[in-house]
């Protein structure tokens, strides 16, 4: 075998080798760094992106209550059924279980939409929340914890949660300390003992019951309401679990502190004060506020001072942008604003057990009522529009009426024994306006089983939609207004035309109703009747349910007038705005035009209210 002789290479030719080697290798390193880096850009962007995109949307979500659970699958309907396994809220404010057998999420293929979702900021919810409809998920939604626990079947409380926040004592129990200050011509001490009840009443002449019968003031509903929601069963500590959100705010008496010879810098500062505490708060942000509510004893035209001139009559809570987003609930609402709701009166009677009211009720249907019609009341001469004086002179020409007259200073009006004794006695009790459009005396008519007449819608029909039928006639008769201004109704003659067989089932109707028009004791609670109270709580639990719902789904409401607010509530599903017969009863008042349905403003009728009190103390 021959072996290769060697071969002198030159240098020259040992540079040029060397050279092609050197290149050859840095092509391999290059190579090897590239492969490297795209498997690692590979399991970076695809592998954990894909796993990044789901937490990233859990914490979208609050972070103030740990574990909560992801929603599978995403969709539109947050009632969609779901497996046995899917987490469940335990009761009474828990934080909600991880699923037991958690399904993975879709993943998101695509790199760009991983970097997209992993570079997005947190949603920030403002003062409202028109943002939340250009958000891609409804799970990103900061309340979907609370709807979710209307699902838990096994939880009583679920989708009635309540998170009641926590004020400094400035905005409530110091008024009460500071009692004799919160009215001018009314020492309020005393009947802001007993939760807000006042002193009991004594049965000497057997009017009333045994027990549950309380010298309770008008404007005393803060505190009842306040002290009520303390025994509310569904309370939460986790605000995230909350249908809706109280404010204890005791805006009646904080307005009534300042209302005579105090500037508007005086009169606005709580509520300022409040509102800025609010929007401090983590759970204002849930919503901008718009599951936020309380409750305020006065009528809304103490709170919508329009105008900032030292004369003008109120404050402005109700006109403030925050404010406009919570619901207010008032004695009396405005017709022509969609942020307050009227609720009852506080009556006399506030029972506190079940049997109370059906021994009640029980005797309101046996009473032998002797009188056809009656009324309790003082005239308006001041006031040109109002019917008062008809309707005295037709009681006091009846032998079928009964009149008791509210004159200046000492009355049998102010003696609730002899009120509810003469609503006990009449089949029908005369309801005009008072100086606004409602008054306390229908609430204690009804409580005595009473037929209230009406005379102007906004009385009752257009104020207390929650808690009284949307069908007027089946507890109530309405005459209007100007058939008695015109002098061509005879109040007996119009009521003596109503059939007796339908007479006893309006009467039937408005005892059936008792328990809608009262408030239980609020250190109790009743366990088989809806009290004012549990009406009104869940009227806004719906409300704010509903607003939930159409954000999840994407509906607005971009045709909803509020000038014509008062007609919403009396529509059936399905129904819309359109010509009303009542319309010519809420002309919006105008200051000082003469052409609407009231001689004067809103805020000079507010003004009148208080006038009238004066005159009743005086």
């Amino acid at each position: 075998m021959r072996r290769r002789s060697p071969v002198t290479i030159s240098s020259d030719h040992m540079e040029k080798g060397n050279q092609k080697h050197q290149h050859s290798r840095i092509c391999v390193l290059g190579l090897l760094c590239a492969f490297f880096w795209g498997v690692l850009f590979y399991f970076h962007f695809v592998v954990i992106g894909g796993r990044s995109f789901q937490v990233t949307s859990i914490s979208s979500l609050p972070r103030t209550h740990d574990p909560i659970p992801v929603i599978h699958p995403i969709s539109s309907d947050i009632n969609h059924a779901k497996n046995d396994d899917d987490d469940k809220p335990e009761i009474r404010g828990l934080d909600i279980a991880q699923p037991r057998n958690p399904q993975p999420e879709p993943r998101i293929e695509r790199e760009s939409e991983n970097q997209l979702q992993n570079t997005q900021p947190d949603p920030v919810i403002e003062h409202n929340t028109d943002h939340i409809n250009h958000l891609e998920n409804p799970k990103d939604l900061p309340f979907m914890k609370a709807l979710r626990t209307v699902e838990n079947k096994s939880d009583p409380c679920g989708g009635k949660y309540v998170y009641v926040h926590d004020l400094p004592p400035r905005f409530n129990e110091d008024m009460l300390k500071q009692c004799r200050s919160l009215s001018k011509w009314t020492n309020m001490c005393k009947f802001t003992t007993n939760a807000g009840l006042g002193p009991p009443l004594e049965n000497t002449e057997g009017v009333f019951s045994d027990n549950g019968w309380y010298a309770t003031n008008q404007f005393t509903v803060d505190v009842i309401f306040s002290n009520r929601m303390k025994q509310y069963e569904c309370l939460t500590k986790d605000s995230s679990l909350a249908a809706a959100i109280f404010v204890p705010f005791y805006a009646g008496f904080d307005i009534a502190r300042y209302l005579w010879g105090y500037n508007i810098s005086m009169r606005d500062a709580a509520s300022l004060d409040l509102v800025d505490w609010l929007q401090k708060r983590p759970e204002w942000g849930i919503m901008g506020g718009k599951d936020h509510f309380l409750v305020a004893g006065r009528i809304t035209w103490d709170f919508r001072r329009l105008s900032e001139e030292e004369t003008d009559w109120g404050n402005k809570l109700l006109f403030l942008p925050a404010a406009k987003n919570m619901s207010m609930l008032v004695v009396e609402s405005s017709p022509w604003n969609a942020n307050d709701f009227a609720i009852p009166y506080p009556t006399y009677f506030h029972p506190s057990k079940d049997s109370e009211v059906f021994a009640w009720q029980d005797r309101m249907m046996n009473l032998d009522r002797k009188w056809l019609f009656c009324f309790a009341g003082a005239p308006r001469p001041d006031n040109p529009k109002s019917i008062r004086g008809q309707i005295i002179d037709q009681c006091k020409n009846s032998n079928a009426g009964k009149l008791l007259e509210c004159d200046l200073g000492e009355s049998k009006c102010h003696s609730p024994s002899s009120i509810m004794q003469m609503f006990q006695s009449s089949v029908f009790c005369l309801q005009p306006q008072g100086d606004s459009y409602t008054r306390r005396s229908a609430f204690d008519s009804m409580l005595a089983g009473c037929i209230p007449v009406f005379f102007h819608p906004g009385s009752a029909y257009t104020q207390y939609t929650w808690h009284l039928p949307k069908n007027y006639t089946k507890y109530s008769v309405f005459i209007p207004e100007d058939d008695l201004r015109k002098r061509n109704v005879s109040i007996e003659e119009r009521l003596r035309q109503i059939p007796p067989d339908q007479v006893k089932m309006m009467r039937e109707e408005v005892i059936n109703l008792i328990p809608r028009l009262i408030y239980a004791d609020p250190r109790s609670k009743l366990d088989s009747h809806k009290d004012a109270f549990d009406v009104s709580v869940q009227a806004i639990i719906d409300k704010v349910t509903r607003l939930r719902k159409d954000l999840i789904e994407g509906r607005t409401n971009d045709d909803f007038i509020e000038e014509l607010s008062w007609k919403y509530a009396l529509l059936d599903e399905g129904e819309y705005v359109g010509v009303h017969e009542w319309d010519p009863f809420f002309s919006k008042p105008k200051p000082n035009d003469g052409n609407s349905d009231s001689d004067s403003s809103a805020a000079a009728v507010a003004k009148n209210s208080w006038k009238n009190e004066q005159r009743e103390h005086s």
